[in-house]
């Protein structure tokens, strides 16, 4: 991966819907190059894929809690079983397993408290191995797209590629 496919990705984070030409004037390549190193990227795994970012709100799920879950043992088939429950759950919408206590740190999105009573009785606390299940409801969000750091590895160090509006994509 060298400085322009760094480029590539800087670009795709900021704005996935650029069209091949538009990704080519901003990294400077013709049309035909441009469009051949996006799709080794994709090809490589380096691009997983295009989305839609949801506003949870906008589609009734504006309680959001982040739930902090401790497990009473954690062999590797319990984890597999706890892991799997989770990810059928909808209102799931991150998960991270996490050293020391909590075991799991789990962000859900709900219509409201109800329902997030509910889902913690029904669901979170019936899944395999979990001894405890602690809500944290956030007082403020500061939201922004999770960039990836794309920059450039100059004498093993990151430098992050600059944004034509003078942020930087870090």
């Amino acid at each position: 991966m060298d400085v322009i496919d760094r480029k590539i990705l800087a670009e795709l984070q900021a704005d996935g819907r650029l069209t091949v030409t538009e990704l080519a004037q901003r990294v400077a390549l013709s049309v035909a190059p441009c469009h051949r190193r996006v799709r080794e990227l994709e090809r490589t795994g380096a691009i997983r894929g295009y989305r839609a970012i949801i506003d949870p709100a906008a589609v009734g799920l504006g309680f959001k809690v982040l739930v902090q879950v401790t497990m009473d043992r954690e062999d590797a088939s319990t984890i597999t079983e706890f892991e799997r429950g989770l990810a059928g759950i909808p209102e799931v919408r991150h998960a991270e397993r996490l050293f020391g206590d909590p075991d799991y740190l789990v962000r859900v999105a709900t219509a409201g408290l109800a329902s997030y009573q509910a889902l913690r009785d029904e669901k979170l606390a019936t899944l395999p191995a979990v001894s405890a299940v602690s809500p944290r409801a956030p007082v403020t969000a500061r939201t922004a797209p999770i960039a990836v750091m794309v920059g450039d590895l100059v004498a093993n160090t990151w430098a992050p590629v600059p944004r034509p509006s003078g942020q930087l994509c870090a």
